[in-house]
C-alpha cells in the first residue's frame, strides 16, 4: 500500500470532531473543572438553579421561551438523537450518497454541518456534499430523501457553493379547524394592535397589528384560504366598524364574489378596476384631508375617534389593479397605493392586499408591505418573494402544502423578533359567521357624519383659497 492508502488515525479524527463540535467538547471540561475547583455540592446547586430558572421561564413566559430557547434546544436534541453520526451515515448510504475512497477503502458520506429547528415540526439540515456531487443530484433524489427522513415535505436549497440545505417538514400541527375570530362585545374591546387571525403551530393565538403603518400582503393560490384572512380581521374589528371608529373600503375584484352580497357593510365598495381606481383615489384624498386636519390641530399622529377613524382599504385580487387592468388604470393605482403606504402611518390609513402571484409584475410595491403572509402557493420561489429571501430554506415550504380542505388556511408568517418562519392557520369563517358580522356590525351612516363634516370643511377652505 502507498503512504496515502491509510485513513487518519483515530486520535486525529477525534480531534477534528472535537474542533467541529466545541460545545460537546467544552461542556464536560467545564463540568469537570467545576467539580474539582468548587466541589460537587456547589456544582450540583448551580445546575439545579439553572434548571429551575429554565423551568420557571418555560412555565411563566411560554411565548418568549418558545421564541428563543425552544428552537435551540430542539436543534440540539435533533442533532444528537435523530441525526447522530451512525444514523446520518446510514441514511446517506441508503440513499446512494455514499462513495468509497479508492485509496483507503472507507465509505465517505456528505457531512452534516449543523441543524436548525425553527418549529416543532420543521428542521433545516445544512450539509456539505462530497466532491463531485451536484445540487441537481440532491434535487433528483428528493423523494428518496423525504422517505428516508420520514418527512411529509422536503425542500432542497442551494445555500452557497459547497453547502446545501434540506428543509424537513413532519406532520400537520393543525389537526382541527381553527375557529374564526369572536366578535367583541363592545368597541372598547377591539385592539387594533393585535387583531386575531387564527392560531400558530404552538397553539397560541395568531394576531397581526393593523395600526401604526402596518400594511398586509397575503399571497395564496386558489382555494388556499385567503377569504378567511379577509373576514377574520373584520370580525375582530366589528363593533369598532359599527360605531364609526374604523371605516373599511373594499375592492372586490373577483366580480363581487367575495363580498358582493354584503356591500352595505363597507364605507366604499367596487367590483371592477375602473370603479376600484375611484375608490383608491378617494381613499388617498381622505388621507390627505386627515393630514391637513391633524396639522391644523398641531398633532403628529391620529387618535382613533369618530372624527379621525382608523381607515382600512382591502383589495381582493390585487393583480386586477396592478397588472391586468388597462395601462392607465394600473399606473394610477400603483402610484396611489404607494402614496398611501408611505404616508398612511400618522393619519391612520392602512392597506391589505390579497394576491395569487407575488411577482414584481403583479406586486410592484411589494417592499412597502410591512406584514406578509404566505399561504399555499404553486411555485417554490413564491415563499421567498412574499416573506423574504431565504425563508423557504428556513422552513416556509408553502409550495409543498397539499391542496385539500384539510390544509386550507395553513401558511407561514415571519416572527418579527427572530425572523424565523412560523406555521399558522387562519380561523375558518363560514357564510353564517360572515352573515352574523354583517347583521350585527353594519355601520350606521350617521356614525360617519363627523369625519365627513371636517373633510367638507377642508374642501370648502380650499375652494375659498382658490377663489
Amino acid at each position: 500500500m502507498g503512504k496515502d492508502s491509510r485513513r487518519k488515525g483515530i486520535e486525529w479524527r477525534a480531534a477534528g470532531w472535537m474542533a467541529r463540535h466545541p460545545a460537546m467538547t467544552t461542556a464536560p471540561a467545564v463540568l469537570g473543572t467545576s467539580m474539582v475547583e468548587f466541589g460537587p455540592v456547589t456544582t450540583a446547586s448551580v445546575l439545579a438553579g439553572v434548571g429551575a430558572a429554565g423551568l420557571s421561564w418555560y412555565r411563566g413566559h411560554p411565548a418568549t421561551f418558545d421564541r428563543h430557547a425552544a428552537p435551540w434546544m430542539r436543534a440540539f436534541r435533533q442533532r444528537w438523537v435523530r441525526y447522530i453520526g451512525r444514523r446520518w451515515r446510514g441514511l446517506m448510504i441508503d440513499c446512494e450518497f455514499g462513495r468509497e475512497n479508492r485509496r483507503t477503502g472507507h465509505v465517505e458520506v456528505p457531512r452534516l454541518l449543523r441543524v436548525r429547528s425553527a418549529s416543532p415540526s420543521i428542521d433545516t439540515l445544512y450539509i456539505k456534499p462530497l466532491r463531485g456531487q451536484s445540487f441537481k443530484r440532491f434535487q433528483d433524489a428528493q423523494d428518496e430523501l423525504a422517505m428516508a427522513l420520514r418527512a411529509d415535505a422536503l425542500g432542497v436549497t442551494k445555500v452557497k457553493p459547497g453547502v446545501i440545505a434540506l428543509t424537513v417538514v413532519r406532520g400537520n400541527p393543525f389537526t382541527d379547524i381553527v375557529a374564526p375570530a369572536e366578535i367583541p362585545a363592545d368597541a372598547a374591546d377591539v385592539d387594533l394592535s393585535a387583531i386575531y387571525m387564527g392560531e400558530d403551530e404552538h397553539g397560541n393565538d395568531w394576531t397581526e397589528p393593523f395600526i401604526g403603518g402596518k400594511h398586509l400582503l397575503v399571497c395564496g393560490a386558489t382555494g388556499s384560504g385567503k377569504d378567511s384572512l379577509i373576514w377574520n380581521p373584520l370580525r375582530a374589528m366589528g363593533p369598532a366598524i359599527r360605531d364609526g371608529l374604523v371605516q373599511v373600503d373594499f375592492l372586490d375584484l373577483k366580480g363581487g364574489m367575495t363580498a358582493g352580497s354584503h356591500r352595505q357593510f363597507f364605507h366604499r365598495y367596487a367590483d371592477d378596476p375602473d370603479e376600484g381606481l375611484k375608490v383608491i383615489e378617494a381613499f388617498r384624498d381622505d388621507m390627505k384631508a386627515t393630514q391637513r386636519h391633524l396639522a391644523a390641530e398641531g398633532l403628529r399622529n391620529f387618535t382613533v375617534s369618530r372624527e379621525t377613524p382608523f381607515r382600512l382599504l382591502m383589495i381582493d385580487e390585487l393583480a386586477m389593479m396592478t397588472a391586468l387592468g388597462s395601462s392607465g388604470t394600473t399606473r394610477a393605482a400603483i402610484k396611489l397605493m404607494a402614496e398611501v403606504m408611505t404616508q398612511g402611518r400618522a393619519p391612520g390609513f392602512g392597506l391589505c392586499a390579497y394576491v395569487q402571484e407575488p411577482t414584481k409584475d403583479i406586486v410592484p410595491v411589494r417592499d412597502l408591505f410591512t406584514g406578509r403572509v404566505c399561504l399555499r402557493t404553486t411555485a417554490e420561489n413564491h415563499p421567498d418573494m412574499v416573506l423574504g429571501e431565504g425563508m423557504r430554506q428556513r422552513g416556509a415550504l408553502a409550495d409543498e402544502i397539499p391542496a385539500d380542505d384539510e390544509h386550507a388556511g395553513i401558511g407561514f408568517r415571519v416572527d418579527k423578533y427572530t425572523r424565523r418562519p412560523v406555521r399558522v392557520r387562519a380561523g375558518y369563517a363560514t357564510d353564517e359567521d360572515i352573515s352574523e358580522l354583517v347583521r350585527t356590525c353594519t355601520p350606521d351612516p350617521a356614525s360617519q357624519s363627523n369625519v365627513i363634516q371636517f373633510r367638507r370643511d377642508e374642501d370648502t377652505d380650499e375652494d375659498e383659497q382658490a377663489a
